[in-house]
């Protein structure tokens, strides 16, 4: 795949997420749409959403409940994309949701491959890539990055990372929607910061083109080791995603 033929895949799929149009990512101005469920949208989002935001960086497109298309269009009008996700003018838009018991809660960065720089990084450890029925045994607090215990029937296809017999690194991917798989990784803290990560997720990474799929990875915002890693295994800044959810479930995570 081209870099232009992995944008086209993602706004697709956005505009799946989001019920609009890919175009509509690329306005000069803000698009509000009804959420809509979706059996081709990405599986593990909560949908129809109450306010969920996406911008690739031209404009800002959100997906609501009808109910509070008031707040969103006030927002949107009075900030544009590459404010409206920042604060302190964010804090207006948390504002006006908490009286409905809501609240922002998820804000991440999405990454995209660049296939003019990605490769497969060295890495002084042997490299194997698992199968579903290989990494079944792995659904630990130590893998819970590269695989998810949840949704464990997405986990597709891993790229494990082993000093002699004991698995030190693991990437994992999940089918999260029909055309792009995400990755995740882990890495023993005393085997960091000797470019594992990014070999694992460099090598994932091409796993996943092979089969005709666009991998993609994401962290939250003020998470620089994961948005380096990115970088370093050969991806781009792609869409970033903000998401309104109930106090009450902001409140169980708080718990954690």
């Amino acid at each position: 795949m081209t870099n232009k033929e992995i944008w086209a895949v993602a706004l697709r799929q956005s505009a799946i997420d989001l019920n609009c149009q890919p175009e509509d990512f690329e306005r000069n101005e803000p698009l509000i749409t009804v959420s809509a469920a979706s059996p081709d949208a990405r599986k593990y989002l909560p949908l129809p959403f109450v306010c969920d935001m996406v911008s690739y960086g031209s404009n800002v497109v959100a997906t609501i409940h009808p109910q509070y298309r008031d707040i969103v269009e006030r927002y949107l009008v009075s900030y544009p994309a590459g404010n409206a996700f920042e604060t302190p003018y964010i804090h207006e838009l948390s504002e006006a949701f908490l009286p409905h018991g809501l609240d922002v809660c998820f804000m991440a960065e999405y990454f995209l491959p660049d296939v003019e720089r990605l490769q497969a990084l060295p890495c002084t450890y042997e490299l194997k890539t698992l199968h579903p029925e290989d990494f079944s045994h792995l659904y630990t607090e130590e893998w819970s990055n590269a695989l998810c215990a949840n949704r464990r029937h997405l986990d597709v296809l891993a790229v494990g990372a082993y000093d002699g017999e004991t698995l030190i690194g693991l990437a994992g991917c999940s089918a999260d929607c029909d055309s792009m798989w995400q990755i995740g990784v882990d890495v023993l803290p005393e085997y960091r910061r000797q470019g594992i990560a990014s070999a694992l997720t460099s090598r994932l990474a091409l796993e996943i083109l092979e089969r005709g799929k666009v991998p993609f990875y994401c962290c939250a915002w003020c998470n620089m080791k994961s948005a380096r890693n990115a970088v370093r295994s050969g991806f781009t800044p792609a869409w970033a995603e903000l998401t309104v959810r109930s106090t009450d479930l902001i409140k169980e995570l708080n718990k954690r």
